[in-house]
């Protein structure tokens, strides 16, 4: 148990040196900023023989926080769902901050890079590591708040950090990005929070553990107020929505690939977009037990909720990535179609007692294969893009002559991406389609199968734009101003080789894999906290087969038209766009995000700061209006200093709590609702 405790120790022990270290030497500083999540990545591979013996867990450690009016503690759990995601965070954001020695090299602001990474990396633990929701809470807000200093890291605004166009549209700074991600994200936070106040209301615990072994008392308590279990479910689904940018509240990832690239790989590949789904496997066991045991048939929204939600997110990003120009935000889009697919997998496992088992392992199987492979094509983007000096791929064009290794690596971390058999994506994304299966989901399975044919597709688009082809004019240009692109520095790519080697072990370890996975969740899940399942019936067809033929089919559906298009160039894809017009509206559909990032600037942003002028043009002037009517001029020019003072401060006051206030009485119209 002492493991768990130092593996989320040790990152916080870096946020405390590293500032004394950098008024040493900068080498004791970069040293400490490595070295300690080496050893949290150590500590937290010291869990893993717990997975072989999943008998022995779960294990909890604490001590007493607060005692009044009710007792906190400040504990550490550990069971199969918390060893993987520790494994996952510490593992590679370890490898991640060895490649940030190259490329973070001669930043001026690298010190305090240093200890938001180390204080992001020690947050994320606590929250996976945490044995009740007020320590998890706590985590979950600092990993926000670490996410969005890190991508505004670059606060100084300056031009060539901008991410968006190119014109007419528009672009965005590391600071706009930044409070953009807070926003939306804190958003869901803030109705979550509301879900976690209702359990307790009602359970008079916050830990884990506790509540789940007392679901049996609670639950039904709950079901006595119709309708209460179907809130609670919406509300403690808004914050795993807004951390995994899934739909609607997805809009944000993509901006913040204004971040340094390993910030994108580190917050957005591989950690902080996954506590979303980790909280949701984390509520399984408790709305699994209100359906299928208690009856309770409101408990199987929240399952409902989830599958759709990842099933609709998964397609629409995916159509999204057919269109990007911009590398690091054609990978976001990605990472939210992808995350969509993990989604799919944990709701799934309650909508039938033979898809629990299977479908958590999915899930948390897709979740690790896809923080390998997701993490090495951000740090291979940001290699790419330090090279050609630009962040559109269609500056870019037969970089793989200039970075071979590079090259090597992304493609590698690409099929895996695309589903290719024999690398982890095509084990995980086919356990997680044999579930929706096995839950006769039909109509999620065949949306999900769509999205693997757009995946293989602009996946194949992306390497084709970036390797293939040829040499852009931006590149020539880049290449007579003297800076000739070349391959990245040894911590860059060796980084980017060890993940790729990872990939490669993954895809041959797979079915190993998955049976371990499986193995600890039946454990965990049917023998310790004895929740019904049903073995998958026996059907007159192999399932299994066709899930596999069908999955790999799709894959060359969406590759072989990418193929002839960007790699081998057959025909040029603007003459094609420019000939069909179902064609261009699709393009200039997908191209405005389906129009939802737009109604959201135009609703919430432009429609608050437009309250807030009415709020001080028409209610300020005539509170000023009416102080000067009703008082003598004596009193009013005694008071005019004072008046003047609260209107400066009302202007600002204004202006910050009238996005609350929409969002308050959005939140009351759902709940009275």
């Amino acid at each position: 148990m002492k493991f768990a405790w130092l593996c989320v120790l040790f990152p916080f022990i870096g946020v405390l040196s590293i500032p004394v270290l950098a008024k040493v030497h900068s080498k004791f500083r970069d040293f400490a900023a490595v070295f300690l999540p080496f050893l949290s990545a150590l500590a937290s591979l010291m869990l893993l023989p717990y997975l072989f013996n999943p008998e022995s867990l779960p294990i909890e450690s604490s001590v007493v926080w607060l005692s009044v009016p009710f007792v906190v503690e400040f504990g550490i759990l550990v069971d199969p769902l918390s060893i993987i995601l520790a494994n996952v965070v510490a593992v590679i954001s370890f490898i991640i901050t060895v490649y940030c020695l190259g490329y973070m090299k001669g930043d001026p602001d690298i010190t305090r890079f240093w200890t938001l990474v180390n204080l992001f990396i020690g947050s994320m633990l606590l929250l996976v590591l945490s044995n009740n929701f007020l320590l998890l809470f706590i985590g979950w807000k600092l990993v926000g708040l670490c996410s969005y200093a890190l991508i505004g890291h670059y606060y100084k605004d300056e031009k060539k950090y901008w991410i968006g166009g190119p014109p007419p549209t528009k672009y965005a700074s590391p600071t706009h990005c930044g409070l953009k991600a807070l926003v939306v994200t804190s958003f869901g936070d803030l109705i979550m929070l509301g879900g976690i106040l209702i359990i307790f209301f009602y359970s008079g615990t916050l830990n884990l553990h506790e509540l789940i072994k007392t679901s049996s008392s609670w639950m039904p308590a709950m079901a006595e107020t119709p309708g209460m279990i179907i809130l609670v479910s919406f509300l403690l689904l808004a914050g795993p929505i807004g951390k995994s940018a899934q739909f609607p509240l997805h809009e944000w990832l993509p901006e913040a690939m204004a971040g340094p690239g390993p910030v994108s790989a580190l917050i957005h590949a591989a950690t902080m977009v996954k506590s979303g789904v980790y909280l949701v496997a984390r509520l399984i066991p408790i709305f699994y037990y209100g359906y299928w045991v208690t009856g309770i048939g409101e408990a199987s929204t929240f399952f409902t909720i989830t599958a759709w939600v990842g099933v609709i997110t998964a397609f629409v990003a995916a159509t999204q990535g057919l269109v990007a120009l911009e590398l690091k935000k054609a990978l976001a889009f990605s990472t939210v179609s992808q995350i969509g697919y993990m989604w799919i997998g944990l709701g799934v496992a309650g909508l039938s007692p033979s898809a629990l088992v299977s479908g958590a392992t999915s899930g948390i199987f897709h979740l690790l294969s896809h923080a390998v492979f997701k993490a090495c094509l951000f740090l291979c983007a940001g290699s790419i893009i330090h090279a050609a000096h630009s962040i559109y791929m269609t500056e870019m064009g037969s970089m793989r002559k200039y970075m071979p290794l590079t090259w090597i690596f992304m493609l590698v971390a690409a099929l895996s991406l695309m589903g290719l058999p024999p690398l982890p994506g095509f084990w995980s994304k086919d356990a997680i389609l044999l579930s929706s299966l096995e839950a006769q989901a039909i109509s999620i399975f065949v949306l999900a199968m769509v999205t693997v044919t757009l995946t293989s597709f602009y996946t194949t688009r992306l390497i084709g734009m970036v390797f293939y082809g040829p040499e852009s004019m931006h590149v020539k240009h880049v290449k007579q101003a003297g800076g000739n692109p070349h391959e990245a520095d040894r911590t860059m790519w060796g980084a980017c080789a060890v993940l790729a080697g990872i990939i490669v072990l993954l895809g041959f370890l797979g079915p190993r894999v998955e049976h371990l996975l499986s193995a600890a969740f039946q454990s965990d899940l049917v023998g310790r906290l004895h929740l019904p399942v049903k073995h998958p019936e026996n059907h007159s067809i192999n399932y299994h087969l066709v899930v596999s033929v069908l999955s790999v089919l799709s894959v060359m559906l969406g590759a072989l038209p990418a193929y002839f298009l960007y790699i081998v160039r057959k025909k040029d894809p603007r003459v094609l766009l420019n000939k069909f017009a179902i064609l261009q509206i699709l393009h200039g559909f997908f191209w405005r995000r389906w129009f939802i990032d737009g109604f959201y600037y135009k609703v919430f942003v432009d429609g608050a700061l437009k309250l807030a002028d009415f709020v001080a043009d028409y209610l300020e002037d005539g509170f000023d209006n009416l102080v000067h009517r009703k008082f003598p001029d004596l009193i009013t020019r005694k008071f005019h200093g004072v008046l003047i003072h609260f209107r400066t401060d009302t202007d600002v006051f204004f202006y910050n709590i009238t996005y609350i206030l929409i969002v308050f009485i959005g939140l009351l119209l759902v709940i009275l609702w």
